[in-house]
């Protein structure tokens, strides 16, 4: 009997804490029309100096779990997308999993930066479509404000902190809602246009964002454009019969450039950026929590994710809610 990966609840978590751009113009030289005029930017969150990378996700994964009137002992995986862990070992997911008490079950962190919620994504529905789990927490989870140099105005307005999860759950039997369609990519010799400048295994130091921004901006538009249209592609569709397009929230300018390259008008896209910067891997499920919430997507509706972030990696997935 086949089996469908169904997404069950979303959730979300951000800190307390808002910085604004007018934030900002003490704390390094730039303005907020600078920043507006680059990024669509205008404030983000920012996690408190004690508050961990798997404090926001355990916060996320409980608002899924409420909204889905389950259990933390019903989840027997948890896929935590992250460039951000509270500790080199052990990862994210196996504190949420004692934070939350859940049983012994899968739990282990992905690494693709930006990419990262779409490739757990895709883990998951393959653990599921394999019959190996039945519900798994995927989570996107950062506290990019760690990696900052706050002295670098070219990096330190674009980012923020926050949490999005969402609930993937095996059904079976009659029906068209679940994971349609992954598509993961990656090219390492585009690894130095966005990286940190340290690591475990060098510096012995998490380091610091170093992007060079043009050149990123110029793969972002055509990769994310290329995997979105061999999303559709590959299920025989179009642009038109997408209902929502949940981008990677990490330029108000790529997500506009990404759209007009689809030729998707701006009303069928979620955008967050003003208001969250960008969380990395935590974007999309923000962004998807945020509108399943407010009811502009509603059961039946298809949906794409799409992202790229440092390795380059991208990555698209097509969703029937």
């Amino acid at each position: 009997m086949k089996i469908r990966s169904v997404i069950r609840a979303t959730g979300s978590y951000l800190p307390e804490r808002i910085m604004t751009n007018a934030d900002l113009e003490n704390v390094v030289d730039t303005s907020d029309e600078w920043i507006r005029q680059r990024s669509g930017i205008k404030e983000r969150r920012i996690a408190g100096e004690n508050e961990k990378t798997s404090d926001l996700a355990v916060n996320a994964a409980r608002a899924a779990l409420d909204r889905a009137g389950m259990k933390a002992s019903e989840i027997d995986g948890i896929i935590v997308a992250t460039t951000t862990p509270d500790q080199t070992f052990p990862s994210v997911a196996v504190s949420v999993q004692k934070t939350l008490d859940i049983p012994v079950c899968t739990a282990f962190d992905v690494q693709a930066v930006c990419s990262g919620f779409v490739y757990a994504l895709s883990i998951a529905d393959n653990f599921i479509k394999a019959g190996q789990l039945k519900r798994i927490l995927v989570i996107g989870a950062e506290k990019m404000s760690a990696i900052l140099n706050w002295e670098d105005r070219t990096t330190c307005v674009l980012f923020g902190d926050g949490a999005g999860a969402l609930i993937l759950e095996a059904q079976t039997g009659e029906g068209t809602s679940g994971i349609i369609s992954s598509h993961l990519y990656a090219d390492g010799r585009l690894k130095d246009l966005l990286y940190t400048d340290g690591g475990p295994g060098t510096t012995g130091q998490s380091g610091h964002i170093v992007m060079h921004g043009r050149e990123v901006f110029k793969h972002a538009v055509n990769l994310m454009a290329q995997v979105v249209e061999e999303a559709l592609e590959t299920n025989g569709l179009t642009a038109a019969d997408v209902e929502w397009l949940v981008p990677h929230q990490a330029n108000i300018r790529i997500i506009e450039a990404t759209a007009k390259k689809l030729k998707l008008p701006m009303d069928k896209v979620i955008v967050t950026v003003e208001r969250h910067g960008n969380t990395s891997a935590a974007s999309i499920p923000l962004a998807f929590d945020e509108a399943v919430r407010d009811g502009r997507i509603k059961p039946g509706q298809t949906v794409l994710f799409e992202a790229m972030g440092g390795g380059l990696t991208w990555a698209a997935s097509l969703v029937r809610i």
